[in-house]
């Protein structure tokens, strides 16, 4: 998917494909939000990261015992950047 910038307050948008997962970027100015959803066949992995310039806000994972599925992951990650668009208006 192609980086997606404007409208969305002002957020940098980059999704990437990782094998059988995906993994998000999101940028507005010194503010950094990442998501990666890495799909094995024997389980998936789910990290999420919040920076604000060099200092980390969250930094988590979480293993799931099963692969998720490719509309599963594509949820998952429109599901994260509609989080983001929404936690960045409500700080206005």
């Amino acid at each position: 998917m192609q980086p997606s910038a404007g409208g969305d307050e002002g957020l940098r948008v980059e999704v990437t494909k990782k094998g059988l997962g995906k993994d998000v970027t999101i940028r507005k100015g010194g503010k950094e939000w990442y998501m990666l959803i890495e799909v094995t066949p024997e389980n998936t992995v789910v990290v999420r990261q919040e920076k604000d310039g060099d200092k980390y806000l969250l930094d988590e994972s979480e293993t799931h015992d099963r692969s998720l599925t490719k509309e599963e992951v594509d949820s998952a990650i429109t599901d994260y950047v509609n989080s983001v668009k929404t936690q960045v208006k409500k700080r206005k």
